[in-house]
């Protein structure tokens, strides 16, 4: 019995033979879809109930498993032929970029060293690398590359860790240990225009989105300073504790940039922390001919990008 256990082989495990040629094959097919794709279609606009007859989504989980070759062969025969396909010339919707193949091999690569990036022990190279690459974004887009800083999974997270940052720095209390009862109301400042990330993040993180101030927006679509000094004035003798200004590099409706420099002095005149949500353009401040609106990027206290939209 004991023997017998000893030479079993689970269906996941494969020789360093099997893996290179698997491997190569699945190569070889994505080379092949990639060299076809600008004549192929962009999406096939199939319906919901189209995907799952292809998927045969309504199958029972399986007792045995299928061989490795055939479960990839498969999957990306159906990826293939039913994924909208936003690296086609003639995709033109969202902003999603085109898959890069070094991207994509970088993928590959950290999927197969398969790092635990929760301790520097635990994975040493991989820590290394983001710190790097978060001074090297810094530096690209005129940040000081003293900064701290973490790639998260996109736009959303990042913002949301700069609030906590806000949060912990400019609160007068422990809100960790003590949370929020009790405590004076924090107020959050952001124009119309800023993405809903901030709704999110008043929700999840206990703020209420009551406690957030929409400032009007000018004719091109950026915050108005002097209207931010005159919410911030009102607030005086409410007894709540405003804390944080959301600055936006790029709306994502329009593009716009808000006065960021201008929003900077008005904080640091009043002891806020300023986030400037860049996700969506923080990253032109690196591109010749970047508006000088860009530049002041380097005034705010946090900023959060979006690699996978630009890079």
């Amino acid at each position: 019995m004991l023997e017998t256990l000893k030479n079993r082989a689970a269906p996941i495990e494969m020789t360093p033979a099997d893996f290179r040629s698997l491997g190569h094959n699945l190569v070889d097919s994505l080379a092949d879809w990639l060299a076809a794709m600008p004549q192929g279609l962009v999406t096939r606009g199939e319906s919901a109930q189209d995907i799952r007859r292809a998927l045969a989504s309504d199958r029972a989980l399986p007792d045995h498993g299928e061989a490795a070759d055939t479960v990839l062969s498969d999957t990306a025969s159906l990826l293939f032929e039913h994924s909208l396909v936003n690296g086609h010339p003639r995709f033109f919707g969202y902003i999603t970029s085109s898959p890069a193949p070094l991207g994509a091999l970088g993928d590959f690569l950290a999927a197969m060293i398969n790092q635990n990036v929760g301790a520097f022990r635990l994975a040493p190279l991989a820590t290394e690398i983001e710190a790097q690459t978060v001074r090297w974004i810094a530096e690209f887009i005129g940040y000081p590359t003293g900064c701290g800083g973490l790639l998260v999974s996109g736009g959303n997270m990042a913002n949301f860790v700069c609030v906590l940052a806000a949060r912990t720095a400019k609160a007068t209390w422990d809100v960790r240990g003590q949370g929020l009862t009790g405590q004076k109301r924090l107020l959050v400042y952001a124009s119309t225009e800023t993405h809903t990330w901030l709704q999110k993040a008043a929700d999840l993180f206990g703020f209420g989105t009551d406690a957030i101030r929409w400032i009007p927006v000018d004719g091109e679509m950026r915050m108005n300073p002097a209207e931010l000094e005159g919410q911030m004035d009102r607030e005086l003798s409410s007894g709540d504790h405003p804390f944080l200004v959301v600055g936006t590099a790029g709306s994502v409706s329009t593009g716009a940039v808000d006065p960021l420099s201008d929003i900077a002095a008005v904080c640091r005149a009043r002891g806020l922390w300023f986030h400037v949500d860049g996700a969506y353009g923080a990253l032109a401040a690196g591109v010749p001919g970047a508006p000088e609106s860009l530049r002041a990027l380097s005034e705010a206290d946090s900023v959060a990008v979006d690699p996978h939209k630009w890079l």
